[in-house]
């Protein structure tokens, strides 16, 4: 592609977004800037305070716990409090509490205030996504997710990196320094994100319930598609995680540094910053069905293919293969889940949504401790292959099974929808019955559908949407 092809595919990537959303996105990339805790956690423990393996998965373990409590709950706030209110309190939270973990010295307090650190820093997914959503126009929400993404992984990639030394030097610099960066964000949204919450209707200059809006949790697990979604979430989740919880571990038992973990892991980071927007703009023509399967086994075999590695460049190119399915995989299940989120109820499902990672991150320190102790951390890369593989199956049987997925017409009532359709059955609102479009999938976004004809294919989360750590 020449310069000015490449100019030109910048301005159409950024151009067109609502201020507030840059406003959102500098506090995301400021919130990553200063990302240590969940990256380093492992090896404070193991190499620094001299814990087993097993007591390090713990801890990450309860600090997943702390994140499955809050999922919901922050769902719940989000659509009753608002938005804004919601990230304002999980941020100064999250921002006390990691200073605080820095100081802990006794197993059973660090334990503790991890548990703590995971409830508050995860408050804060459930708000971001609803209100990006809330925010974005539909057809723009796959880019506005991606770019979102981005952001998270070009913090990612320097605080990997740097932060990397800075543990070599002083872990609790690193715990202090995070504190800093999520207070500042707190201060960003405070003082330029309005809130974004639908309101009621106003009948006579009197807020009225149309009865429109009302979601409960209840909603959210009768929608059997959306949770059979959230469920390959976590099992894609769960391959991931290992990225920072069982990959540290392994490398430091093999005799790496703090240091040549960050390096090998902020790999991960500059390949998203570098690949995520232009890898984005090739899938959003492409078939998502294909691109979920697609995406599974990369990750399940680029965990594998660690089980190979033996020094830093090697684990480095096993991570170039699970990251090509990190920017696939995470635009299009966004959008997915987005889509099938209506609009009064998005905190409650994106609450359930940010819980299977929760849970992920829950189960992966237990799943990758006990492993590595007890058998070694070949027996773990291997069950990330065959998660992989599960993952891949499950996609393909509930894209094969969702109505309307081979192009006939969706009836109305079938599929959860944006504020302003109908109410099915379930109570949940239902959105008009859709153009029969050859290929897509119902709950994408029509722009992520594959063109009906000409070979090639048309127009469109996006990565950010899952957004990782804290």
């Amino acid at each position: 592609m020449s310069v000015a092809g490449l100019r030109r595919a910048a301005r159409e990537s950024v151009s067109g977004l609502p201020r507030e959303f840059w406003w959102l996105w500098t506090s995301t990339l400021v919130n990553r800037l200063g990302g240590f805790v969940a990256t380093f956690m492992a090896l404070y423990l193991t190499l620094d305070r001299g814990y087993s393996a097993s007591y390090a998965g713990l801890v990450a373990a309860l600090h997943g716990l702390g994140g499955v409590v809050s999922s919901l709950g922050a769902g719940v706030m989000t659509d009753r409090l608002g938005r804004r209110p919601t990230m304002l309190i999980a941020q100064t939270s999250t921002a006390a509490s990691v200073a605080v973990l820095g100081f802990m010295v006794h197993p059973v307090a660090i334990a503790a205030v991890a548990f703590v650190v995971g409830m508050a820093s995860n408050a804060s997914r459930p708000a971001v996504q609803a209100m990006m959503a809330d925010i974005v126009r539909p057809e723009d929400r796959v880019r506005a997710f991606s770019l979102n993404y981005w952001a998270i992984n070009l913090g990612f990639a320097v605080s990997s990196a740097g932060a990397g030394f800075v543990a070599e030097y002083s872990y609790l610099a690193g715990f202090l320094g995070e504190a800093a960066m999520t207070l500042f964000c707190a201060v960003v949204v405070f003082l330029k994100v309005p809130e974004s919450r639908p309101e009621k209707p106003v009948v006579s200059g009197r807020a009225v319930d149309d009865g429109a809006g009302e979601v409960r949790l209840s909603t959210v697990l009768r929608d059997g598609r959306f949770m059979s979604v959230v469920g390959l979430s976590f099992v894609i989740a769960l391959i991931f995680q290992q990225g920072y919880v069982g990959l540290p571990v392994a490398m430091g038992a093999d005799g790496f540094s703090s240091s040549d973990f960050g390096t090998a892991v902020a790999v991960n980071g500059v390949l998203i910053v570098v690949l995520q927007i232009p890898v984005t703009r090739f899938i959003q023509h492409r078939d998502p069905r294909r691109l979920l399967l697609v995406s599974s086994l990369l990750a399940g075999y680029g965990f594998g293919l660690t089980a190979f590695a033996g020094s830093v460049a090697v684990y480095a190119l096993t991570i170039c293969v699970w990251t090509v399915a990190e920017i696939v995989n995470s635009p299009i299940q966004s959008s997915l889940v987005v889509r099938l989120s209506p609009a009064r109820g998005r905190g409650r499902y994106q609450g359930m949504y940010t819980m299977s990672w929760s849970a992920a991150a829950l189960i992966a320190p237990l799943m990758s401790g006990l492993v590595i102790d007890r058998f070694g951390a070949q027996w773990l890369w291997g069950a990330c292959a065959v998660l992989g593989t599960g993952a891949a199956l499950g996609y393909w049987l509930l894209m094969r099974n969702l109505p309307g997925a081979d192009g006939t017409a969706v009836s109305e009532g079938s599929r959860v929808a944006e504020s302003g359709g109908g109410e099915s059955a379930s109570g949940v609102h239902a959105a008009p019955v859709p153009v029969p479009v050859p290929g897509v999938v119902p709950g994408i976004d029509p722009a992520t559908a594959p063109a009906p004809a000409s070979g090639v294919d048309a127009a469109p989360g996006a990565g950010a949407a899952v957004e990782r750590a804290v």
